[in-house]
């Protein structure tokens, strides 16, 4: 049985699916404490949820009626028994699935799956206060399938995401993208930064969802 915040359908947000519809599925718990973080109040594994099966998670995404399914956090791939969710789940043909993970886990085991998840990993720079948690490595794994973000909250961050995608040289293997904390930086600002340091094959992404609904609201 599987712990689960908060499961709606809406649209991506972010991302290569940014704007289409997903069927999303939130888990409890995560190993980190980012100092932006917007589902702080998903972060302890013990909370009382909606405790749902492998398959009874698959007949709400298959009577949505959608697709595109994102699995998130708190942190997914520290969830008891992920990966016969995810075989359960990427059997299904129609489904596109994706694992949103933070940057601090291994990745083997999924990657390893015959039929694996799309991985978005998020890179925690310095102004998470979490850096020190990731795992540069684990991103050389990744390919075209898969996307690395980088949530940028100052020019410092600015500038250490630029060097740790030049150093695992990540535009030829995977999808990079940067992504502004929100109210910290200006997304002209990270243009211009862009601009200055030709960086060719990166994209600027904005949450989505936070301009349609209230950046605080659940469920969207």
């Amino acid at each position: 049985m599987y712990n689960i915040a908060e499961k709606f359908v809406s649209i991506n947000g972010e991302g290569q699916r940014a704007g289409q519809l997903a069927v999303f599925i939130r888990f409890f718990g995560c190993n980190l404490r980012c100092a932006y973080c917007d589902t702080a109040w998903a972060w302890e594994f013990d909370q009382p949820g909606e405790r749902l099966s492998a398959d009874e998670i698959y007949q709400f995404i298959k009577q949505s009626g959608v697709f595109n399914v994102t699995l998130t956090g708190g942190e997914p791939l520290l969830q008891p028994d992920i990966l016969p969710l995810l075989q359960h789940l990427t059997a299904d043909p129609q489904l596109s699935v994706e694992i949103e993970t933070n940057g601090s886990q291994p990745l083997a085991a999924v990657l390893a799956l015959p039929l694996r998840p799309i991985l978005t990993v998020d890179y925690k720079l310095p102004g998470s206060g979490m850096e020190n948690h990731m795992q540069p490595q684990e991103l050389t794994q990744l390919d075209k399938r898969d996307v690395v973000k980088f949530v940028c909250g100052s020019l410092d961050d600015l500038q250490r995401a630029a060097e740790i995608i030049r150093q695992l040289l990540l535009i030829s293997s995977t999808n990079v993208y940067l992504s502004p904390v929100w109210g910290q930086i200006a997304p002209a600002d990270m243009v211009e930064f862009m601009k200055q340091n030709a960086l060719n094959g990166v994209n600027l992404q904005l949450q989505m969802h936070k301009f349609i609904w209230p950046p605080e609201a659940r469920g969207v």
